[in-house]
């Protein structure tokens, strides 16, 4: 089974919502699926060495208290999942287009996933800036990702439009406006980070396309 997932590698609620499908997909043992990642920039105008955390949420959000209610939020409903989640060790909010890359570079290699949750656990429990070169090297290794070719992806600056390279590599051209979205068998959609509950009809129908019993 295909599920296409479109994400931002620093968007909470991405890392929370792929959790759930994780979790959803254990209530479905029989299924095998195949998870391909796509970028989606949530703030595709950074500069390439991200900014101050605290600054980009007030910009975000509007002031720091609406940032502080909006991360209690997601904290409270990351520690009623069990998700490790340490929003208070990030210092800065990367640009993710390098790393975003490095993930369809794995993706050719099988590696694509291993990279994803790597790069959400390097954020958003160890603090980690993800826009950092080298930890990118680093991380990639770790994954399986072949370290030349790493360093020949970060090498090649392309795309200096970073909205552009949003719109080129979203080739299914979908309206989308917020992620997590989840896509299964390119036919059936649920956006958001919803309970692992709301997974399940979806995959039993995309199970029906691909024709498997679920």
């Amino acid at each position: 089974m295909l599920i296409d997932v479109f994400s931002d590698l620093v968007c909470p609620w991405c890392y929370i919502g792929i959790h759930r499908l994780a979790r959803a997909l254990k209530e479905r043992p029989r299924l095998r699926p195949q998870r391909r990642w796509h970028p989606f920039l949530l703030s595709p105008d950074l500069p390439d060495a991200g900014i101050d955390r605290a600054l980009y949420l007030t910009i975000r959000f509007g002031s720091r208290e609406r940032a502080r209610q909006m991360l209690a939020v997601v904290e409270e409903t990351a520690q009623r999942d069990g998700l490790p989640l340490n929003l208070a060790r990030i210092a800065r909010t990367p640009n993710t287009l390098q790393a975003h890359r490095l993930v369809l570079l794995a993706e050719a290699t099988g590696n694509g996933e291993k990279l994803v949750e790597a790069l959400f656990a390097a954020y958003f429990v160890d603090g980690l800036d993800i826009g950092d070169p080298d930890l990118l090297m680093v991380l990639a290794a770790a994954a399986g990702v072949d370290s030349q070719q790493a360093k020949t992806c970060l090498a090649q600056n392309g795309h200096p439009d970073l909205a552009s390279f949003q719109a080129e590599v979203m080739s299914h051209q979908l309206d989308l406006h917020a992620v997590p979205c989840f896509i299964f068998e390119r036919r059936f959609v649920l956006a958001g980070a919803q309970e692992p509950v709301a997974f399940l009809p979806l995959l039993d129908l995309a199970a029906g396309e691909a024709g498997i019993a679920a």
